[in-house]
């Protein structure tokens, strides 16, 4: 049996490539840092000394606040969030990113008026994904349950915090690489598609 998505009430979105169009590029960030050019950007950061993970962070922040400022909404999500806002939905943001550039991308896409600013979760927040923290301080928020929750991103590290917080998982699959299929319990190519799959 499939899952009812009418009666999942909890819905908590990632953010970059996922409300909004991708824009990052991971590659140039990295190169601008001088990480290594495979595993998580934080990651690799968290694992240098102290002094220097320090900096590096200040230095992932500026570059991520450019992209921030340029950002653009995804098609489609603000007749998502309205729909969802419009049956009693939970909504709430759970990036990698930080808070204060999450508030700039939200500003900037004219998504910020959908969330509660408590509801927007950065990587100052909790462990950040694939760790499942930041979904479970959502839920224990507003006093819910996996059950009820629905983690959706493009990226697999959105539907690993999922699959750890044994919510359902929506992957949002724009350019469609079908790279993370196996994580989700949906698959989409787009917020309208989605918005049709869940619709009453």
């Amino acid at each position: 049996m499939g899952i009812d998505w009418t009666q999942r009430t909890h819905w908590i979105f990632d953010m970059d490539g996922t409300l909004t169009v991708a824009a990052h590029d991971f590659a140039a960030i990295r190169a601008a840092l001088d990480l290594p050019k495979v595993g998580g950007i934080i990651e690799s950061i968290d694992a240098l000394p102290p002094r220097e993970a320090a900096a590096k962070h200040q230095q992932l922040a500026a570059l991520e606040l450019d992209y921030a400022r340029q950002a653009q909404a995804q098609p489609g999500a603000s007749a998502l969030l309205e729909m969802l806002r419009a049956r009693g939905a939970n909504l709430g943001i759970l990036t990698r990113n930080n808070c204060e550039n999450a508030l700039v991308t939200l500003e900037a896409c004219a998504l910020l008026d959908f969330f509660s600013e408590d509801c927007i979760l950065g990587r100052e927040s909790a462990a950040p994904k694939p760790a499942p923290n930041g979904i479970e301080l959502l839920l224990e928020k507003w006093q819910g349950n996996a059950t009820q929750a629905v983690m959706l991103g493009d990226f697999r590290y959105d539907l690993e915090a999922g699959r750890n917080a044994e919510t359902a998982t929506v992957y949002i699959d724009i350019d469609g690489e079908d790279a993370w299929t196996h994580l989700a319990d949906l698959r989409v190519r787009s917020l309208n598609e989605l918005s049709e799959r869940v619709a009453l």
